[in-house]
């Protein structure tokens, strides 16, 4: 795990900005990977769509 996310998750407040970091982190990993022209992009939505919906309004 990067340190820059262990730290976040470390020092954040509550589980609601926990999953807001989530959904920040795998939002730029899109948008870095959509960048280097990567055709398919899957997630795992482990029965939170949500958290899915979330992180493509942002890209």
């Amino acid at each position: 795990m990067p340190d820059d996310l262990v730290n976040a998750v470390l020092h954040a407040k509550d589980k609601q900005a926990i999953k807001q970091i989530g959904i920040e982190w795998c939002a730029e990993q899109t948008r870095e990977l959509k960048a280097r022209h990567v055709p398919i992009i899957h997630y795992y939505s482990m029965g939170k769509s949500d958290n899915i919906t979330a992180i493509l309004k942002s890209i």
